[in-house]
């Protein structure tokens, strides 16, 4: 049956809170909730790829040094090896889809 995203999104005061709505070897599909004010820091991913899809919310993209404003719709790639985060800049959660390929 279809995922409701929203409904597996896991809010935390004291960092980003962090849900898994699908995992195979092939394809990670994860929620990053945020609430205003919290990021995931830069980092990167050997031998896998990172597709995130802004579901609600308002905030920063972090790739590869530059910040990129993104709202509900937006979609980024980091590529492997590419640093990337996602910082919360808005006044309301901010909740994005993250699929990771091949899974970690």
């Amino acid at each position: 049956s279809p995922i409701r995203p929203d409904e597996h999104a896991i809010y935390r005061a004291d960092k980003m809170g962090k849900s898994t709505l699908f995992s195979s070897t092939h394809v990670m599909v994860g929620l990053n909730a945020f609430e205003p004010g919290q990021e995931h820091a830069l980092h990167a991913h050997a031998g896998m790829d990172k597709v995130y899809y802004v579901l609600s919310g308002s905030g920063l993209f972090l790739l590869d040094g530059r910040e990129l404003p993104m709202q509900a719709g937006d979609l980024m790639v980091a590529p492997e090896g590419v640093p990337h985060g996602v910082k919360n800049t808005g006044t309301t959660r901010l909740l994005v889809l993250a699929v990771l390929a091949p899974a970690p």
